[in-house]
């Protein structure tokens, strides 16, 4: 909960600043739908199931067609772990949320004028996994993003678009003899999470 309220309170200063300014600001409401994963351990594996993703971002318009944003998406999803016989060994304690804290750049394709705009976008941060093993963890995390920006006659505006989220985590290590003697090398693994959203956006610069 503390981490969500400073969520929060950022987002709300970041608006007062941006507010100020004459390019364009905007505010996001995203919803979409996030498809589950498969993860790769030493003698097991684990999957983050697919479920809702929702969230929220403050979007600046530092010249017409490029933007930079800063957003927070969550994800609540199940984690469940299974073993080398294929058993899942976290059944009925597997709910967990991945949240997403990210920037993102995207540009527009076409005249400003234009109803309907492509866009690309690519973002990095950090995303906190709520596991309830482990508890919460702070990781690594980017995104890429596609899609096109629907323009309404009001202040409103409905971006389609699809996006490939990945987070990555240092799981333990694995060792090995050398020519030196022992060495250890630090495993990492990643998510890569395939999703179709949309997003709601409004103008407060108009």
């Amino acid at each position: 909960m503390k981490k969500n309220r400073l969520l929060l309170v950022f987002f709300l200063c970041s608006a007062g600043v941006f507010a100020q300014s004459s390019k364009s600001f905007l505010l996001n409401l995203y919803g979409g739908y996030t498809f589950s994963d498969r993860v790769e351990f030493d003698n097991s594996y684990a999957k983050v199931e697919d479920g809702f993703e929702y969230g929220a971002g403050l979007e600046y318009f530092f010249i017409e067609n490029s933007s930079i944003e800063l957003k927070y998406n969550r994800l609540d999803t199940s984690l469940p772990l299974y073993g080398p016989g294929g058993a899942q060994l976290n059944a009925g304690d597997d709910k967990g949320a991945i949240n997403y804290v990210l920037v993102d750049y995207t540009h527009y394709f076409g005249a400003v004028s234009q109803k309907a705009q492509p866009f690309l976008g690519a973002g990095a941060g950090l995303s906190i996994l709520e596991s309830p093993q482990s508890g919460n963890g702070t990781y690594f995390a980017w995104e890429i993003k596609g899609g096109v920006k629907i323009k309404t006659n009001s202040l409103l505006s409905i971006n389609l678009h699809a996006y490939l989220q990945s987070m990555t985590a240092a799981v333990g290590n694995d060792y090995y003899w050398t020519y030196y003697g022992l060495v250890g090398v630090t495993d990492y693994v990643s998510t890569y999470q395939f999703g179709l959203g949309a997003c709601f956006s409004y103008d407060f610069t108009k």
